[in-house]
């Protein structure tokens, strides 16, 4: 029998971690795989990467500064983003500038990739190696007050209301 690497399992079409889980196992793999089901009829079993986890929102087609979430948890899951006190939010993200605009141009470019248009967020990490991984583009991220969409758009000097009416413009 093959050996199971560290994977990550997830719903093809869920978000904010929705019946993500890590598996080490065949064991973790087939509760891993019962659970996700649960959520979608697609998933995905992906590579486990270890890392920084960053994200990149994407607005008017252009990539905002990026962002660097840490928890303490294993990965930035569900309990982390909404439940956690201990999650940290690094805007711009500790990166060089060399990184930053490679991560931003990498966004963009799968943005672009999916048919995406207006705006939306790509998700990535660095791994062990110091390359970027992009993990999923987001076309339907959070949107409140306290999300990374409009932190990212903060740090460019455009509050709440101001990113609410430049999504809206692009609809017209």
């Amino acid at each position: 029998m093959a050996q199971l690497g560290h994977v990550m399992v997830k719903p093809s079409h869920e978000g904010s971690s929705i019946g993500m889980a890590e598996a080490n196992n065949a064991e973790e793999l087939a509760q891993a795989l019962e659970s996700a089901f649960k959520f979608d009829d697609e998933v995905l079993v992906e590579q486990w990467l270890s890392g920084r986890e960053f994200t990149v929102s994407i607005l008017a087609d252009k990539a905002l500064p990026v962002i660097e979430m840490r928890t303490p948890s294993g990965f930035y899951d569900y309990q982390a983003k909404y439940q956690s006190s201990t999650t940290e939010y690094y805007c711009p993200a500790d990166l060089s500038a060399a990184q930053t605009a490679q991560l931003q141009e990498m966004a963009e470019q799968a943005f672009n990739l999916v048919g995406a248009k207006g705006w939306g967020r790509v998700d990535a990490m660095q791994g062990a190696d110091g390359e970027f991984y992009l993990l999923e583009v987001n076309t339907v991220p959070g949107m409140t007050e306290k999300s990374l969409v409009p932190m990212a758009a903060k740090a460019t000097g455009v509050d709440f209301t101001a990113l609410v009416v430049k999504i809206l413009e692009q609809t017209l």
